[in-house]
């Protein structure tokens, strides 16, 4: 049984991040068996002018023109051929589907699958998922004429960066990724994360967990190299945000301490031109994400958007005397080695995220209903260990703090205005408790995938039944 780790084995999109400008994610259903293994065969070998090439994770010399690569759902697999037998021994979350864990990840009310359009409302019917990344929309749009040739395109769903590698909320993404051990990526050069262990994102790889390794499905050249994704997508109510900004920093305004938050002789270091209203606006939205919007971490400059000396935006952790709120998206998401309650579970659950916003831009000054968010992949080794765990006990039960057991994430959770509750930190030990924000991102959309190695894919073109 080979477990020797080839990178050329592994999916492009796994371990790296491309760093494109545009991405389309191609919704695919298999109606013939027989021209998706023909594509699939050609994709892993070199491409064919019917086929792109399925992208490895390998240090380019020249980039090429696009990038491409594919999540195969449960159904996928059965669609394309695989045996019960071998269908049995993947995860029982991956088999059930997103929609079918929809209660625990938060995914109800307007949330609820059954309010999702298509063709996520017939889950059943999504086999694949194909994920084109390119600067070019040309590129795309050859791409997509491609698969249309071997599958029936049920949906698109098109990403894009927006200006300074923001969101809609305002914030900076992106900056915080995983690093792995023997994988060089000349991108994350200047990054401070701890190196993780390749089991962290693949199966039959060692996890930080002693002599945890997750079960990798039957057989091994099916199974080893492969990933799990939890592709969603999520519009984000800007409005509601920023309007919740107004509500939270007029309340604030009476608040006695007020500038602790904010100095009033130093409001230039939280943003050009601000006045007290203005700043208390930003410091509620630094202290709800865990990073100001410019991307500097709360934690190491909780009093300045613009601090004096510059910061690392990755080399921090979290102390029992921290900054940045217990309850702040970011420390939720990701504790690092910061207390929580589950100490074993420090740096057990990172998942590689990748994401890119959708709709049309946002003007502050001319505020919409139109629809936009971002198109997320939340990639790891155990969809239940990893995306779900992350969801259900950190981002909407706070279980890794009593502090904050009881309160949902701010800009992630399933909140109402009736119940939500968030606390800001005071640098004299003290807290402010700001109530009444909305539901901020909502699911429109999602699949589990398996994200299948080069050898897996080649397994999978060969099946004949």
């Amino acid at each position: 049984m080979n477990t020797h780790f080839k990178l050329s084995d592994i999916q492009g999109n796994i371990l790296r991040g491309y760093r494109r400008n545009l991405v389309r994610h191609l919704i695919l259903e298999v109606k013939d068996k027989g021209a998706a293994r023909r594509f699939l065969a050609a994709a892993v070998d070199d491409g064919t002018a019917d086929s792109p090439k399925i992208t490895r994770d390998v240090t380019w010399e020249v980039r090429p023109p696009y990038c491409f690569n594919i999540g195969i759902t449960y159904e996928g697999l059965r669609a394309l051929g695989t045996s019960s037998r071998h269908l049995n021994t993947f995860p029982t979350e991956f088999k059930h589907g997103m929609t079918k864990r929809a209660i625990k990840i938060g995914d109800f009310g307007d949330s609820a699958p059954e309010n999702w359009p298509a063709p996520f409302d017939q889950p059943d019917r999504v086999h694949l998922i194909a994920s084109i990344h390119s600067d070019v929309s040309e590129h795309l749009d050859q791409v997509e004429a491609e698969v249309a040739k071997a599958f029936t395109v049920l949906g698109v769903r098109n990403g894009r960066n927006l200006p300074e590698g923001r969101v809609f909320f305002g914030y900076v993404d992106g900056i915080s990724q995983p690093r792995f051990k023997r994988v060089i990526d000349p991108e994350m050069a200047d990054v401070d994360e701890p190196m993780d262990p390749l089991g962290t994102a693949l199966l039959g790889y060692p996890t930080r967990q002693e002599g945890v390794l997750y079960r990798v499905p039957t057989p091994h050249e099916l199974g080893f190299n492969g990933s799990f994704n939890a592709f969603r997508v999520l519009e984000q109510d800007v409005v509601a945000f920023e309007n919740y900004l107004d509500q939270a920093a007029t309340t604030l305004m009476d608040h006695p301490k007020k500038h602790l938050l904010a100095d009033p002789d130093n409001l230039g270091r939280i943003g050009e031109g601000l006045d007290m209203f203005g700043a208390l606006r930003e410091v509620v939205a630094a202290q709800m994400c865990g990073r100001w919007r410019n991307g500097v971490p709360y934690e190491l400059s909780p009093d300045a958007q613009f601090p004096e000396t510059e910061v690392s935006p990755t080399n921090f952790d979290y102390t029992h005397a921290s900054r940045c709120p217990a309850g702040a998206h970011l420390r939720r998401a990701n504790p690092r080695g910061g207390p929580i309650v589950q100490r074993i579970a420090n740096y057990t659950r990172r998942l590689i995220r990748r994401g890119m916003s959708y709709g049309p831009d946002f003007d502050p000054k001319n505020p919409d209903n139109a629809e936009r968010g971002l198109l997320g992949s939340f990639i790891g080794a155990n969809i239940a260990a990893q995306f779900e765990a992350v969801m259900c006990d950190w981002i909407n039960l706070g279980l890794q703090d009593p502090n904050i057991t009881g309160a949902n994430d701010p800009l992630l959770g399933a909140n109402t205005p009736e119940t939500s509750w968030f606390d800001m930190t005071l640098p004299d030990g003290d807290t402010i408790r700001i109530y009444g924000f909305p539901r901020l991102i909502y699911a429109r959309g999602g699949a589990y995938t398996f994200l299948p190695s080069i050898a897996a894919i080649k397994y999978l073109s060969e099946l004949t039944d």
